[in-house]
């Protein structure tokens, strides 16, 4: 993978040691999957070291199988001055079959951070088809969602301490 490069999957088989009780591919190891593809995208992305700031919206829509060849995309859909905002899809098939199934999707934040651990500058991604400026225009829409919860619920939280002492 070159630097500057916007997109990348990770493959490979689901494992016995993924399973949760129910048999199914535990949400955890997806998530754990979700982060390292992040990582690997925004790093690949910026040149730089990265660091989860935010995962959400996440998804469970399918179960995954143990033996399912597994699939997660990572994409850059939008960029801060140090932040990536990374959409994820996960997928997965039975490898004897050509179908792949969307299994688990968010959006997940990366930030560069230098090696002192501070914020630093990343490239600016700019969309150029229709499909990657509806992208972005939804990144967007999402942080100032967020922004609107993470206000709501530091009122919460103040709530909560006055309420209690």
């Amino acid at each position: 993978m070159s630097r500057g490069q916007r997109e990348l999957t990770l493959r490979f088989l689901a494992e016995p040691t993924d399973v949760n009780f129910g048999g199914k591919v535990h949400g955890g190891a997806v998530m754990k999957w979700i982060d390292l593809a992040a990582y690997a995208c925004s790093a690949s992305w910026s040149g730089k070291y990265c660091i989860t700031a935010y995962a959400g919206g996440i998804r469970f829509v399918s179960p995954i199988l143990v033996g399912n060849l597994v699939e997660v995309n990572a994409k850059v859909v939008y960029t801060g001055t140090s932040s990536m905002h990374i959409a994820i899809d996960v997928q997965a098939s039975d490898p004897k079959e050509p179908q792949n199934r969307l299994t688990t999707h968010c959006i997940v934040i990366m930030v560069a951070v230098d090696e002192n651990g501070k914020p630093t500058a990343v490239p600016e991604w700019v969309p150029e088809t229709e499909e990657d400026i509806a992208l972005r225009n939804s990144a967007v829409r999402l942080m100032e969602m967020r922004q609107e919860i993470g206000e709501e619920m530091e009122a919460h939280v103040k709530y909560l301490k006055t309420d209690n002492t």
